[in-house]
């Protein structure tokens, strides 16, 4: 399995629409202070239910939805998608691809899809 993207919408710092691809063999996220590289990761550990409110540095499930600026509205929704390579199977899904879908909405209400059905985080 391997990560192939990432694309955020409405999370945390990133208002606009933001995709992010990864090439093998490396994956990197570099960049200066304050650019979102932390963001992004606990954008992916967010979208796969891997985070908790304290290691995502929220409070509540909606606390990830962007509130705005001194130039942008507050978002409605945050919206993470996160795409592996699953050719070698490691996720037991019979997808040689596997997208993972979280969406939240300001009022709390959320969803999580894979590979466009609905699924529950456990």
């Amino acid at each position: 399995m391997r990560l192939q993207g990432v694309d955020l919408h409405g999370y945390k710092s990133f208002a606009a629409r933001t995709a992010l691809h990864f090439d093998a063999p490396v994956t990197a996220i570099v960049g200066p202070n304050g650019s979102g590289k932390s963001n992004v990761m606990d954008a992916l550990r967010w979208a796969i239910g891997a985070g908790s409110g304290r290691s995502l540095r929220t409070r509540r499930a909606e606390d990830v939805v962007f509130s705005g600026g001194r130039d942008r509205a507050a978002s409605g929704f945050a919206e993470v998608r996160v795409q592996f390579d699953n050719s070698d199977q490691w996720l037991s899904l019979d997808a040689a691809e596997v997208e993972i879908v979280r969406r939240v909405h300001r009022d709390g209400q959320s969803e999580v899809r894979v590979n466009g059905r609905l699924a529950l985080l456990r």
